[in-house]
């Protein structure tokens, strides 16, 4: 079973976020492609996803999986204690949904947008991007 993270390719933080997430998932259970590729927007699609979600993405069991429950289902999977964080899915949605959008909204004035150019991960970790 394959689990996708579709995640906001402009974003700084965002991608700060897939560089964490790759290094604490030495099993590889994760691929990644930005909401702006082709294959994105196929993945958007098909799952419906409104255009309004624009900052992460968890495609999981036929499933797609935003905000907060996105991050926490990906949290659980990540090597080291990272997996403790999904206690947090005891909390009701819309306060965990409140400060993931606090974050969402802000993380352009906060982290700032990419430049045009980026650099080019090594060969293992470029074929876990779709």
């Amino acid at each position: 079973m394959q689990r996708v993270i579709l995640f906001d390719g402009e974003c700084n933080f965002c991608d700060a976020n897939v560089q964490f997430i790759i290094k604490r998932d030495p099993y590889a259970h994760f691929h990644f492609a930005s909401l702006q590729s082709e294959i994105g927007a196929a993945f958007t699609k098909k799952y419906g996803i409104l255009e309004s979600v624009d900052s992460l993405i968890l495609i999981e069991n036929n499933k797609a999986y935003t905000k907060s429950d996105a991050a926490l289902r990906i949290a659980k999977k990540l090597d080291g204690l990272w997996h403790l964080l999904f206690i947090f899915i005891l909390v009701p949605r819309p306060i965990r949904d409140g400060v993931y959008n606090y974050i969402a909204k802000n993380r352009y004035k906060w982290f700032g947008k990419k430049e045009l150019s980026c650099s080019l991960p090594s060969p293992d970790v470029r074929e876990r991007f779709l």
